[in-house]
């Protein structure tokens, strides 16, 4: 933090000489009329937050993007590594576990799916409570050490277990790290959250790139004949790949100091440390901030003489007694109702019935349109893709098979070219969501019904280059639609929700996407029905991403 010489008190009688370059707004109203993501026509957020967070990311743009915020895109981005490694890491084990403990792989992936539900919803919900830096630092810790102990599992039981354990890690890591990485930057970097997916397409390609030798080597060719003494392979690959993220943790945890996020200290009405943070990353930059604690303490005083005393000021606001009340209300679920305060369309209380059910149902008279309609895009696509990107390696092997060509050695060595060519997905991503004709919006709904028109044309493939040629496609355009899903849903949220928002739609995507193994359980999957139900999952939540009424892009996220 800030060393005492750049406390609050100091500092107030430095700008007595110097007028500070940031804009304070002159009326909390003018929080209404700023170029951010809700404005004037969206009052589910307290006059007085607005008015704050406008000036942290008036602060942060006065700032620029430095070196503090470079490294964060390179620590951050670990959790997109993570948050893509691990899925394709279990989808690489089946054929050998399958050889190994004869059990249906499909439960492999059901454990994955339950235990990141697990995770992102406490990773999630627990950043908007406890702050975002404990789950920054330990979900890789999680991940790594349970890794390396299913390297070690005598059983199918065991394996699945421990598969469910470490993706408790993995799940945390998109809600928590898109947080920590949009409160550090200026609003005209935002579009950088789209192309943090290009570590998501890393970890494909780092994941595939090891197990290629280490698995196809040191593998049983079948079930038939498949002690555990000659299928050492996938143990070899969760050792190296559990060592990876013990390593990634150590990298995070001791070499680099992360400071908790302004936004959420001042939500919590923390607004000293808050302006001690954006001073000490400043400093980090080499630069001096010229925010001081008066200007959030202003916002507070003119919200007294602004507001009319016959308007209630939310709880959400972030005076003393604000956090006062929060913090005996901790665990009452007011992020979560915070997410469904404005209603917009009765269309998305009836999408929010279907979808959610029974579980929020006490949310619903007052269903929101924006978040129920990125639940729902979510829910789909959690549905889609890891019904078929889940087992690629099985489909890419059966499919071989059928072609003459499914050796295990061929099998992993498309799944590496599969993850070549996705790797430019993120940066073109980038690049679409900042064209005025498509923002996020577009390039969304564009992406994601191009990425399901490609899972139908793989089906009338002849050949298996044919069939790969169709798959790399595939990768590219579906590493352009995550990009964005995974950017612009936590862009969509307010800070002091954002951790819960995140986890709401990622906890719909894993809720899905636990329906993916039971699908392939009662499906043959060397048939193109999988294929056929996650085509047309992406195409309808694609066309369900024309209706979200809010566009990002060219707005300041608060």
């Amino acid at each position: 933090m800030s060393s005492s010489d750049d406390s609050p008190d100091r500092k107030d009688s430095v700008e007595e000489k110097n007028e500070p370059s940031l804009a304070v707004a002159t009326d909390v109203t003018q929080a209404q009329t700023s170029d951010d993501l809700y404005g004037a026509s969206d009052t589910s957020l307290d006059l007085v937050y607005k008015a704050k967070a406008q000036v942290l990311g008036d602060a942060f743009q006065e700032m620029g993007m430095g070196k503090y915020q470079w490294y964060l895109f390179c620590l951050t981005g670990l959790g997109w590594f993570s948050d893509n490694l691990w899925p394709i890491v279990t989808g690489l084990l089946l054929p050998p576990t399958m050889n190994e403990f004869r059990y249906q792989g499909a439960w492999l992936k059901f454990a994955q799916a339950i235990g990141s539900l697990v995770g992102c919803a406490f990773w999630g919900i627990s950043s908007d409570i406890w702050g975002r830096r404990w789950a920054f630092n330990f979900t890789l810790f999680i991940t790594g050490v349970f890794a390396m102990a299913a390297g070690a599992s005598p059983n199918a039981v065991t394996l699945c277990a421990l598969v469910a354990a470490w993706s408790v890690g993995v799940g945390g890591n998109l809600p928590v790290d898109s947080a920590v990485f949009l409160e550090f930057i200026p609003p005209t970097h935002q579009y950088l959250l789209t192309v943090l997916s290009v570590w998501w397409a890393f970890g494909q390609l780092v994941g595939s790139l090891v197990a290629w030798p280490l698995i196809a080597k040191f593998s049983c060719a079948s079930e038939n004949d498949c002690p555990r003494s000659s299928n050492q392979g996938w143990r070899y690959f969760l050792y190296c790949m559990g060592g990876l993220m013990t390593l990634l943790f150590f990298l995070r945890f001791f070499v680099f100091h992360l400071y908790e996020t302004p936004k959420f200290l001042m939500s919590r009405g923390r607004d000293a440390e808050a302006v001690d943070v954006v001073r000490a990353v400043a400093r980090f930059n080499g630069k001096e901030s010229s925010l001081t604690l008066d200007m959030l303490k202003r916002c507070d005083e003119l919200a007294q003489k602004t507001i009319d005393s016959s308007v209630l000021i939310p709880a959400n606001g972030t005076s003393a007694r604000a956090a006062l009340w929060r913090t005996m209300s901790t665990f009452n679920g007011n992020h979560v109702k915070a997410l469904f305060a404005t209603p917009k369309v009765a269309l998305t209380t009836t999408l929010l019935i279907v979808i959610w059910g029974e579980r929020v149902s006490y949310n619903l008279s007052t269903g929101a349109f924006l978040n129920s309609r990125m639940a729902i895009v979510a829910a789909l696509i959690g549905l889609a893709f890891p019904l078929y990107s889940g087992f690629i390696p099985l489909f890419l092997s059966t499919r071989g098979a059928d072609f003459g060509d499914g050796s295990i050695d061929v099998t992993y060595r498309n799944q590496v070219i599969l993850s070549v060519v996705g790797l430019p997905g993120a940066l073109i991503a980038g690049w679409m969501v900042e064209l005025p004709s498509l923002g996020r919006k577009g390039t969304l709904a564009t992406s994601t019904i191009v990425t399901g028109v490609l899972l139908f044309a793989a089906t009338t493939a002849h050949s298996s280059n044919a069939f790969l040629g169709w798959n790399c496609a595939y990768t590219v355009t579906s590493n352009i639609m995550y990009g964005v899903l995974y950017a612009m849903s936590p862009e969509l949220f307010p800070a002091k929700d954002r951790g819960t928002g995140s986890a709401l739609v990622t906890s719909a995507n894993h809720i899905f996407g636990a329906l993916a193994p039971i699908v392939a359980i009662y499906t043959n999957l060397t048939t193109s029905v999988p294929i056929y139900v996650a085509g047309a999952c992406f195409i309808v939540s694609g066309l369900l991403s024309f209706l979200i009424p809010f566009e990002p892009r060219g707005k300041a996220s608060i």
